[in-house]
This record gives structure tokens, C-alpha cells and sequence, in this order.
């Protein structure tokens, strides 16, 4: 047992959504057509695609796999549009909280994970570390502590992707290579960085598990308003105001002595091949073995029953094949979402509101067994 292990409980955070939801898909295609010709042309590629908003079934084995490789985990954070999975079941370990009770009012609607993700440190009792994930990234191994967090900070990962080339954002790159170029701009202009040995590296950051500090982010709210402003500002994702959370701050805790580089064994997948099955098996193969894996859904516009998708829950179902104690029992996995559903109409299941005091890409698939352990 390390120091870690004695701290108090390590909360985890998910953004989710269901965009076959109506009502939803109303309110996105509302947004799209409010867009002026300015936003419309800063759109990130494949910035407002099925994809990006498709719901594959992919956070109730991401939530199959914490029980399994961090049972001991904290309270765990589901933060939505107005929806929520038709399979949750009530829990006092797991918390619902809408849009509209953690962002302000004026940013609504926004379909920009980058812009939502930059509130999630806000979220009323959330640990001092915590986990941050996107749906459809999955821890993969049993979780030691001391592999993502040490004493007075966190670890990060590069992925494997090539190098970003140096130079200006570009319209036709993915958002993390936008981001590691603007991060760069950003970190050079930062009083707190002025006097620091700050040297950028032109790599993107693995889609992981995010281990972060609350207080790191209210920090730098405190100190780069301006940037937090710009991100927030976001309805889709743009080309040219890419992620704060997922690099910049990364990038600033790593300048500061907060956040290290370590290495991990991971899988990066995209179910847009053509034919992802060996990939698929690959990862099926490598059942614990690997820290943390992503299945990234690059099937842009295909429809819901596309195989490829099919072959990505079936994956899923044989690496997670036991329900966690978040799932109702007997519960039809091709349902859709309740439209509209979150706390206020999910009977049982606790809610969060702002603190009333501080109211407010896609490469292909990436695997490297000798990285196995």
C-alpha cells in the first residue's frame, strides 16, 4: 500500500451523449443553422458529424470496466444534455447533473466537448483528484494509484501519433494537433511562464483517463481567463479554438512541475475502418493487459447499424461481460435514451447545482504489443 492509497476517494467524471435523441438533435440542428458564416468556417473537421454524438453503448462498458479495474473509485459524475441512459440505475455512488445547472445560462446550448469540458472542476464536491473521461475511453488494467497520480501532482501520456509540424493551426487538422500548436502560442504568453525554461514539444496527448486536480483549474481560471473565455465561447468544435483541458493545461502543469510524463501500455482504435475486426481482436486479445484503451467512433455519418459499430459492442460485451452496479438489471442494451431525462425527471438519482458562490481527430488505430506488460 503507497500514500495514495490512503487519500480519500478519487471521483470520476464522464461526458456523455445519446444524438439519436429527437429532441436533442432538434436542438443541434437549431444551433448549426444560428451558426454565422465566421463559426461555420471555423468548424473542426468532422465537427458536427453522427460520430461525434453517437451513442454506441460505449459508457456502460467504460462503467463496466471501472468497477472492475477501480472498484475502489469515489463518486462518479455523469454530466449531460438533459438525458440520460435508459439502463442507469440509481445510485448514492453516481450523480446526474445537467447542462444547464453547471454551465451558465448564456453558453447554451454548445455541442462542444472541449467548451463543456472546461467546467467539470466546478462540479459541487468533487475530489481534489479526480478522473476525467470521455465515454468511450476505458481503463483496461487494475488501477495503482501511484501509476496516475504522485504526491503534488499527475502523470500524463504521449500518444503515438507523429509529430505535429510547428506553424499556424490549420483548417484541415484534427483538433489535437490545433491544440498543441495554440498551446504553444498560449504558454508563450503566460506571465507565469516568462521567467520559466518553457520548451513546447510537438506531440498530442494519448486519449487516457484524464488524472487532474480540481485546485490546478481554478488556478489557471484565475490566471488565463482569456483563454477559458474563448474556449467557452465555442457551440461546435472548431478548428481554431481547439481543447483547453486535454493539452493546455496539461501542457502548463508539465511546465510547472505538476504533471509528469509516463508511459503506458494503451490502444487507440477507430471504428471508421473499413474492416475493424482485427484491431478489434487485437484488443480482445490484449484483455488486461493494456492501462487504458479508446474506441473512437470515425464512422462519421454512417447509420446506427452499421457492422462496424455492431463489431465494437460485441468486442465490448466479451471484455466486459458482467453488468456493473450502475446498469438495471435486464435491461434492453438497443433502447434509446429517455429524451429530456436527467435528475429532475430520474427518480432517485442524486443531483448537482453550481456552487452559488462561483455561479458561473481522427487517425487510425494505434497498437504496439510490445508495449504490453
Amino acid at each position: 500500500m503507497n500514500a495514495l492509497d490512503a487519500d480519500p476517494a478519487i471521483d470520476i467524471v464522464y461526458l456523455w451523449v445519446d444524438g439519436s435523441d429527437p429532441m436533442w438533435r432538434a436542438k443541434r440542428h437549431a444551433a448549426a443553422l444560428r451558426l454565422g458564416t465566421t463559426e461555420t468556417q471555423s468548424m473542426a473537421p468532422y465537427g458536427n458529424v453522427e460520430g461525434r454524438f453517437r451513442d454506441n453503448d460505449e459508457l456502460r462498458y467504460s462503467l463496466r470496466a471501472l468497477e472492475r479495474f477501480f472498484p475502489d473509485h469515489g463518486h462518479v459524475y455523469i454530466v449531460t444534455d438533459g438525458q440520460t441512459p435508459p439502463w442507469l440505475r440509481a445510485s448514492s455512488r453516481l450523480t446526474v447533473i445537467c447542462h444547464q445547472d453547471l454551465l451558465p445560462a448564456h453558453r447554451l446550448p454548445t455541442f462542444d466537448s472541449g467548451n463543456i469540458e472546461s467546467y467539470i472542476h466546478r462540479i459541487p464536491g468533487l475530489s481534489e483528484r479526480y478522473f476525467y473521461l470521455n465515454d468511450d475511453v476505458f481503463f483496461g488494467a487494475p488501477v495503482r494509484l501511484d501509476h496516475w497520480f504522485w504526491p503534488d501532482g499527475f502523470y500524463v501520456a504521449w500518444s503515438d501519433d507523429r509529430e505535429v509540424d510547428e506553424g499556424p493551426m490549420r483548417p484541415g487538422d484534427n483538433s489535437l494537433e490545433n491544440a498543441s500548436r495554440l498551446s504553444a502560442q498560449w504558454l508563450s504568453g503566460l506571465p507565469s511562464l516568462a521567467q520559466a525554461d518553457y520548451r513546447h514539444t510537438p506531440r498530442t496527448f494519448a486519449h487516457s483517463p484524464r488524472p487532474m486536480l480540481k485546485s490546478l483549474l481554478w488556478r489557471l481560471e484565475d490566471e488565463a481567463p482569456e483563454l477559458f473565455e474563448r474556449v467557452r465561447s465555442g457551440v461546435f468544435r472548431s478548428w481554431d479554438n481547439p481543447t483547453l483541458v486535454s493539452d493546455f493545461v496539461l501542457r502548463w502543469a508539465l511546465a510547472h512541475g505538476l504533471a509528469r510524463i509516463r508511459d503506458y501500455a494503451h490502444l487507440y482504435l477507430a471504428t471508421g475502418e473499413n474492416d475493424p475486426s482485427d484491431p478489434l481482436a487485437a484488443l480482445v486479445t490484449a484483455n488486461g493487459q493494456l492501462d487504458f484503451f479508446c474506441v473512437n467512433d470515425t464512422t462519421d455519418d454512417a447509420h446506427g447499424h452499421d457492422p462496424r459499430l455492431t463489431q465494437v459492442r460485441a468486442a465490448l460485451q466479451r471484455l466486459f461481460p458482467h453488468a456493473s452496479p450502475f446498469e438495471q438489471l435486464h435491461h434492453d442494451a438497443t433502447s434509446a435514451a429517455h429524451p429530456g431525462a436527467c435528475q429532475s425527471t430520474y427518480q432517485g438519482m442524486p443531483h448537482a447545482r453550481a456552487h452559488p458562490q462561483r455561479q458561473l481527430d481522427k487517425p487510425g488505430h494505434r497498437l504496439n504489443p510490445e508495449t504490453f506488460r
